[in-house]
Order: C-alpha cells, then sequence, then structure tokens
C-alpha cells in the first residue's frame, strides 16, 4: 500500500473515531465541567504522544514550541467551541454541522490568500455539502444555541487545517505535535479554574473512560494522523475525508445515545463519498482515460 493510500484510510478511521467521540464525550460529561474534561483528554494525549515521539520531544527547540502554539489556538476554539455546542444539542446534529468545515476551507483561501481551489475540489465539496444537508436538515430550518457554538468551531477547525497545511509544507510538525497539546492543555486547565462548577476527580467511570477514549483515538491518534498527512493531501481534501464524520457519529450516537437513524443517512453518506472519491481521483490520469475509454466500448459508445 503507498503511504498516500495508508494515510487516506488512516484518516477514514480516524474519522470513525472522531465521528463516535461526540457521544461518548456527550455521554461522559453529563453534569461535569467541560473544560475539566478536556483539559484530562489534552494532558493525557501529551503524556502518551511524548512517550510515542520521544525521539521528537528530547529535540525540540523554539521554533518547534512556537510553531505548536500558533496551531494550539485555532485547534483548541475548534474543539472547545464544539463540546460547548455539544451540551445543548444532539451529538448526530453536531457532528453534522461540524462538517460545514468542507466548504469554509476553499472560502477561507479565496478570502485571505486570493487563492482559488482546483474545480474538482469545488464539486467535491459542494457534493459532500449536499449530503451533509441532506443528513442534517431539520423541520423548519432552525437552528439552536449549540448549533452556533458548532458553527463556530467549524470555522476554527478550518483555520486550523490550512495553518497545518502551510507549516506542513516547510517543516516536519511532528516536533510540533507535543507542544500543540501542551499548550490546550494549559489553555483549559486556566479555563477551568475560573470555573466555579469545576470538579477535579469525579467519582464516575464514565467520565474517565470517555478522557481515556478521546484523549488516545479522537485526540492523538486523530491529530497525528491529520498532521503527516497534510504533507501530501491538501487541507481541502482532508476536510472532505472529515465529513465521513457525521455518519460515523450518527451511528455512534444511535448504538450509544439510542438517537434514530434515517434514510436521509444512507443518500447523504453516499453523497459524501462520492464527494471523497471526486476529490482524489486524478481526472488527467492516462490510466483513467484508458478505463474511461474501454468502459464506453463496452457500453457501445462512441469516443
Amino acid at each position: 500500500m503507498e503511504r498516500r493510500q495508508l494515510l487516506l484510510f488512516l484518516l477514514i478511521l480516524g474519522t470513525a473515531f472522531w465521528g463516535v467521540s461526540y457521544s461518548v464525550t456527550k455521554m461522559a460529561i453529563g453534569n461535569y465541567s467541560l473544560n475539566v474534561f478536556l483539559f484530562y483528554r489534552f494532558l493525557l494525549a501529551v503524556v502518551v504522544l511524548s512517550i510515542i515521539f520521544w525521539k521528537y520531544v528530547k529535540d525540540i527547540n523554539r521554533e518547534a514550541i512556537k510553531t505548536g502554539l500558533l496551531l494550539a489556538v485555532p485547534m483548541f476554539l475548534g474543539i472547545q467551541l464544539q463540546t460547548v455546542g455539544l451540551k445543548y444539542t444532539d451529538a448526530s446534529q453536531c457532528s453534522f454541522i461540524a462538517g460545514l468545515t468542507v466548504i469554509i476551507i476553499p472560502l477561507l483561501k479565496l478570502a485571505i490568500y486570493k487563492t482559488n481551489a482546483a474545480l474538482k475540489i469545488w464539486i467535491a465539496a459542494l457534493t459532500a455539502l449536499t449530503g451533509l444537508f441532506i443528513i442534517a436538515i431539520q423541520d423548519k430550518f432552525t437552528i439552536n444555541f449549540g448549533d452556533l457554538f458548532t458553527i463556530a468551531g467549524a470555522f476554527a477547525f478550518a483555520v486550523y487545517l490550512i495553518a497545518v497545511e502551510k507549516h506542513s509544507a516547510t517543516k516536519n510538525l511532528l516536533y510540533s505535535i507535543v507542544p500543540m497539546f501542551a499548550f490546550c492543555a494549559l489553555f483549559t486547565f486556566l479555563i477551568a479554574l475560573t470555573d466555579s462548577s469545576s470538579e477535579w476527580f469525579p467519582q464516575n467511570n464514565t467520565f474517565w473512560m470517555g478522557v481515556i477514549y478521546c484523549a488516545l483515538f479522537s485526540t492523538a491518534f486523530m491529530y497525528t494522523v491529520s498532521n503527516v498527512s497534510q504533507r501530501y493531501l491538501s487541507a481541502e481534501r482532508v476536510a472532505v475525508i472529515y465529513l465521513f464524520e457525521p455518519v460515523f457519529g450518527a451511528i455512534g450516537a444511535f448504538f450509544i445515545l439510542g438517537e434514530n437513524l434515517t434514510w436521509r443517512l444512507l443518500l447523504g453518506g453516499t453523497l459524501i463519498f462520492a464527494g471523497t472519491i471526486i476529490s482524489e481521483v486524478n481526472f488527467k490520469s492516462e490510466k483513467l482515460k484508458v478505463l474511461i475509454r474501454k468502459t464506453n466500448a463496452f457500453l457501445g459508445f462512441n469516443t
């Protein structure tokens, strides 16, 4: 398996972990402080990644720490805002709205850098976003308080992915992963200190199981794969792959929280998958042209 294909597989696996994490987080937090939960989530991720990437940690320099800080700010805001939104909306709804990142990225690039994405990326993004809309649309087109936080978090994640793409082009981000999560842990710790409802040692196994799951799978695994993959994949393509997340999120919400699955999930999920395929196919490839000619010949079409 080629490196690029392996990274695509790991990203899709990561979206499964990430999608399920909405239900796990909602169940784990309950009435506890979300900032305490996020603090332990980031802290455990720092410990685990420090062990795994020790050869990079021991050689961390000022530049790596600076890059970690620059990446930590939008990532922290994205996770913080969407976790707040999760307290006020369904886990499946939150995961659907988070997928707006896929269309926000090319729009931000166009507005800030005056650079446009390839036409197929726009087609892929709009196709996937149509699938997202079919899945997420509710009666009367209402948007609740939690949805607004989730939308704001989607913007923050878009900024994060663009920043990762920019920095990964010139440096090895493996040196900055641990500092990035360390800053996120620091931010959540400081906010938790100001929260009068913070309970630092909850006597609840669900809380701690949620911390472990989110730290290992939806934080350490997913963001490491994401940062590494963006040396080979654009932010737009990574964001399109992220749209598998609401599908896994809805499945997780069904089994973990008892939320309903509908026919719209199947139709929307098909469009999301189509968008991912469109973003990855090289339409100028000679192999693809040969395949199209053979298909047309088989079907009796003239080329």
